[in-house]
């Protein structure tokens, strides 16, 4: 009898990467593949991809030669793969290169090395599919693509065109996830306001219901569910100001993921990004009077080419004047084939990296001041991981892996998805500590 054909999988990059790596996971699975954790036991190894700024595709290029080195027989998909080339001129001896959200193709690619194994009396994919995160959240991708041009972004040329997904797909999966015991959905995208744009809303249907394709829909729909439900890459569309209200109602999460960018107006212009920012302060401003206890993170790039000190100034005035939760930034990258390369006046490497250490100094300042008007409080937390009596949870104002966390040291009997009250009783810049009550 043939031994099961198994494959190793490796996924880098942000979480709409991870999504599709479970979408290829789950097919495999569907088909009869084993998935192994080592380079040794697998048959062949499909590593998917990132390719957004110089350091992803570095990493990504190295995790190829270390399949290469310790398998040798390896498929390559995701971002980097859009651009062929730079892999074939490093690893030429790869089996196959595919481009982003080509799970078809990889499909293709794997049978053509590895024939497929035949169990049709087996059921083997779990329930909710096959999953990269822990059993108790998942992320649901609902576009892929985006619309926008931004100078510093190679997204559009790696991705493509906004593609929403059917709604009715969208909701049956988010409905299985729940149903196999996911506690938090985060939605994802590369534009998560423009859901539907590129079908003009038009209608799907879910459970024989008529359900537009659009943000507001879906969050009403999503709210159903009774599980948590994050939003992620939200673009500040003036629809933003209609999903508020179910946060206040507390129908989903009150966090938004809105990447900002930058703050001074003509940097904001040379990025192609929204340049009015003392509008933006002004819809915060309303988005928490609507609902206080909304959490906002966003993401920031310094040095951008032709970035003075006046600029990156008003980028801290903004920090200080709109005070946001959760803030992520880097300098700027010269990713090959951004607009933005060919922009005047490149910012130099010691620049950047001062303007970024400064930047988050005074980010770290607001969050430590805002973590500690927490104190006292009583939080409902989600547990990611215990061990040691110990634990270490998340609030609503915190997603996986990119914001804080909150420890509980008295966490014996915990488990991971659990979700708890707990007393905050400390607090630091970026995390929180707590007792359960």
């Amino acid at each position: 009898m043939n031994s099961i054909p198994k494959i190793g999988f490796v996924s880098l990059g942000c979480p709409k990467n991870t999504f599709d790596s479970e979408r290829i996971l789950t097919q495999l699975r569907a088909e009869g593949y084993l998935i192994v954790p080592t380079y040794q036991d697998a048959d062949l190894v499909v590593v998917n991809t990132c390719g957004f700024i110089d350091a992803a595709v570095e990493e990504s290029l190295d995790a190829i030669g270390e399949a290469l080195r310790e398998n040798g027989k390896v498929i390559v998909t995701g971002c980097l793969g859009a651009r062929e080339s730079v892999i074939m001129d490093a690893h030429p001896q790869v089996l196959a290169i595919t481009g982003p959200h080509a799970a078809d193709a990889v499909m293709g690619h794997v049978h053509s090395h590895l024939a497929k194994p035949h169990d049709p009396f087996a059921d083997l994919v779990p329930p909710g599919g096959m999953k990269l995160t822990p059993r108790h959240y998942a992320y649901l991708k609902i576009s892929e693509g985006c619309n926008h041009r931004c100078t510093f972004c190679i997204i559009p040329s790696l991705r493509g065109d906004l593609v929403s997904r059917p709604i009715g797909d969208v909701l049956a999966e988010a409905e299985a996830l729940a149903r196999a015991g996911v506690k938090e959905l985060l939605v994802i995208s590369q534009d998560t306001s423009a859901y539907g744009v590129d079908v003009k809303y038009r209608p799907g249907f879910h459970n024989g219901r008529p359900v537009k394709t659009r943000m507001l829909e879906l969050v009403q729909e999503l709210a159903k569910l009774g599980i948590w439900v994050r939003l992620h890459y939200v673009y500040p569309y003036p629809s933003v100001d209609h999903v508020i209200p179910l946060m206040a109602e507390g129908k989903v999460l009150p966090y938004l993921d809105v990447p900002f960018q930058h703050a001074s107006p003509r940097i904001l212009k040379a990025m192609k990004r929204p340049g009015d920012i003392d509008n933006t302060l002004r819809r915060i401003e309303k988005w928490r009077e609507v609902c206080p206890e909304l959490v906002i993170r966003s993401t920031f790039i310094v040095g951008f080419p032709g970035e003075t000190e006046e600029d990156f100034d008003t980028l801290l005035d903004f920090l200080e004047e709109a005070k946001l939760d959760r803030v992520g930034a880097f300098a700027y990258s010269p990713v090959d084939g951004a607009k933005a390369n060919e922009l005047a006046d490149h910012v130099d490497e010691d620049v950047q990296q001062d303007r970024l250490a400064r930047f988050m100094d005074v980010q770290a300042d607001i969050s430590a001041a805002k973590l500690k008007a927490r104190l006292g409080q009583e939080m409902t937390v989600l547990v990611d991981e215990v061990g040691g009596g110990r634990a270490i949870a998340r609030s609503y104002a915190d997603a996986p892996e990119i914001d804080g966390v909150v420890h509980i040291a008295q966490g014996r009997g915990l488990q991971p998805g659990d979700f708890v009250k707990v007393k905050i009783t400390r607090s630091d810049d970026y995390d929180l500590w707590g007792k359960p009550v």
